[in-house]
Order: structure tokens, then sequence, then C-alpha cells
């Protein structure tokens, strides 16, 4: 099976999804517009073709879960099958930690950090999830600064789009309200 993607409709916008034999390689979450965000997966992704034809049931079992996430509905995408086997060992680690979170729970930075056995990595933490290659499946808008401040978020709307995430799970990070 080659690499393959397609961009699927959600409440936000065009989201880019790739996968490979092993599962999902790639989420790109809306840009300006649909073109743009195509143009970033086949940036990001020059060998993947695209998918003319139904994904996977795998596949498909997660952009039902983001299409429903972004909608205002909980999901819980952490049974999606996906591989980082090109990320570095450090960043799929931070990663694997990431996945545990629940829906409506966060972690900080230094949190994660100190399960991973490197309390001072806090900052290497923030860089792996900074490149999350794979964004709401690697749930990285549940990991906040220390002291519950929200820290960054690579997508379009940076903190604005954290925010409103973290408001459909129900999470309120440092008492916040949700934005939506």
């Amino acid at each position: 099976m080659s690499t393959r993607y397609t961009l699927f409709a959600t409440a936000i916008g065009g989201v880019g999804i790739v996968w490979g034999e092993r599962g999902v390689i790639g989420v790109q979450l809306p840009e300006g517009n649909d073109a743009a965000t195509l143009a970033r997966v086949e940036r990001q992704h020059p060998q993947a073709e695209a998918e003319t034809a139904a994904p996977p049931p795998d596949v498909q079992r997660a952009i039902d879960g983001i299409v429903a996430l972004v909608a205002g509905r909980p999901a819980d995408l952490r049974d999606v099958a996906v591989d980082l086997a090109a990320t570095p060992e450090f960043d799929q680690r931070v990663y694997e930690v990431a996945r545990g979170i629940a829906p409506g729970d966060t972690t900080t930075y230094g949190e994660i950090a100190a399960r991973l056995g490197e309390p001072r990595a806090a900052r290497e933490v923030g860089q792996a999830l900074g490149h999350n290659p794979v964004p709401l499946i690697v749930p990285c808008h549940r990991v906040l600064a220390a002291g519950g401040k929200l820290g960054g978020f690579s997508a379009r709307g940076g903190v604005t789009t954290k925010l409103r995430l973290l408001g459909i799970e129900g999470a309120t990070p440092n008492g916040q309200p949700a934005l939506f």
C-alpha cells in the first residue's frame, strides 16, 4: 500500500489526512482555504497520492472522530493507529504520553517531561508538540504551560483554536471559560 491522502470537510474547514500501511502519518488542520491545506499536505508528504476511493475503515474512524471533535462533540481518538516512524525517538515518547491524556483533561509540558524521566526537558517537550505531525490524534492541545497557562498552538488560529478545542472537550484551563 502506498502513502495516500484525502481532504475532508469539517466545521472549521477542510482537514487533510495522510496514511500508510501502519496508520495515520499526518493530519493537516485547515489553512486559509482548501487549496492551501492541500498544498501544505503535498509539500509535507510529496510521496503521497490522492485517494480517489473511500479511505480504509481505520482512517475513516479517525476522520469521523476529527469531524465530531471540531463540530463540538467530544471524541476520543486514542485508539487511532498512527505511524510515527519518521519522527525522532524523543518526540515519539512525548506523543505516546500525550495520547494518554483523556478528552477533558490537561497536563503540562513539565509533567510530560517528568513522566519521561527527564524533568528538565519541558522546553523540548513543547518543541516536540509544536512539530506534532498528527494534531488532534496526538492531542497537543491538551498540554499547557506551567501554572496552567495556555502556552502555544501551532495550528491556524493559535491559542484561540486551542481554547476552542479544550472548550469542546469540557476542559477549562486556569478556570478560563470556553470561547464557543
